[in-house]
């Protein structure tokens, strides 16, 4: 019998020490992923360039090589309000700071120094990838019509592969969404504000029509492969994305000399209705760029793309589950 297309684990858990295998294990640290892609061996190989009396190629050796996985999330937090939603590794793994208020919310917010890692296993109905010191970048989307999403591509030291059999895993810890919907996300606003205490809501701003808003952290990455040093480094982050408004003759003329004098508006979207269900997306300093018109079934929308700016440092974007 052939292997399956359809049997995959993918195990990540945060490492004490970068690079050194924090032996994640089916039980405790499994991921309930779609969209899965890897690259088993991304390798920089080189031509060994020999001269010969005859014509003829030269095999290539490798030399920097690390693997490469991406994958969707359901973005809907833990069954307990104030406890991290069990793919809260992965968030952290791509630069983000995580912030546990008891019974409350659960917040990730961007950091620029300290950034953690992950061990990941990645098991491909027998072959077992396993990826150390794994850093990466994640797409957060609230689009109408669709569940709630965060999209990651992982980058990490290559740990090599092995025929092991798919782990037993747990995963009932990730809770069934709610589809992005206007019954089901009742708040979109620009200009209003959200506090870092307390329980999460918008305060302030105005309601628009939108179909809702995607962004990615735009962490760069890059493998650093000396001597005596390999790494996978977070060496910048710029955070943009793109929405699409529903907008009357006036609103549109005013966001348009908004965007000629690179004015800064704030963005925040609340899904959910049933408690621990709920997340909250805040863009608190957006400026809106490629101002575009958007036929959504013949009906006129107004798209733009936006980049995320920081008010005081690390606060550019910020990501609550309720």
């Amino acid at each position: 019998m052939g292997r399956s297309t359809r049997r995959f684990a993918v195990l990540g858990k945060i490492e004490t020490t970068y690079g050194v295998d924090s032996v994640p294990t089916g039980g405790a640290n499994a991921m309930l992923v779609k969209d899965l892609e890897m690259n088993p061996l991304n390798a920089e190989n080189v031509d060994r360039g020999l001269l010969r009396p005859y014509l003829g190629g030269n095999e290539q050796l490798i030399g920097v090589a690390f693997k490469e996985v991406s994958f969707s999330i359901e973005s809907v937090g833990a069954a307990t309000a104030g406890v991290a939603p069990a793919f809260g590794p992965l968030l952290r793994a791509c630069g983000l700071a995580e912030t546990l208020i008891a019974s409350t919310r659960v917040d990730y917010t961007p950091i620029s120094t300290g950034f953690e890692s992950l061990s990941m296993y990645c098991n491909y109905d027998g072959v077992q990838h396993v990826l150390l010191g794994v850093r990466g970048e994640c797409s957060i989307s609230y689009k109408v019509k669709e569940i709630p999403s965060l999209k990651f591509r992982f980058q990490g030291i290559d740990g090599g592969e092995s025929a092991v059999a798919l782990p037993s895993v747990t995963l009932s810890a990730f809770q069934v969404p709610q589809v992005a919907t206007d019954a089901f996300t009742p708040n979109f606003k620009l200009g209003g504000t959200v506090s870092p205490t307390g329980a999460p809501a918008i305060t302030g701003g105005t309601d628009f029509p939108s179909d809702g808003v995607e962004i990615q952290l735009g962490n760069a990455l890059n493998f650093k492969n000396i001597i005596n040093l390999t790494e996978m480094e977070i060496v910048d982050r710029e955070v943009a994305g793109s929405l699409n408004l529903d907008q009357t003759a006036a609103q549109e003329v005013t966001r348009l000399a908004a965007v000629r004098l690179n004015t800064l508006s704030a963005i925040s979207l609340e899904h959910g209705t049933v408690a621990t269900k709920k997340s909250l997306l805040h863009l608190p300093s957006a400026q809106f760029i490629n101002a575009k018109y958007v036929d959504q079934n013949k009906s006129l929308m107004q798209g733009y793309d936006i980049r995320c700016v920081p008010v005081a440092g690390n606060d550019e974007v910020r990501l609550v589950f309720f």
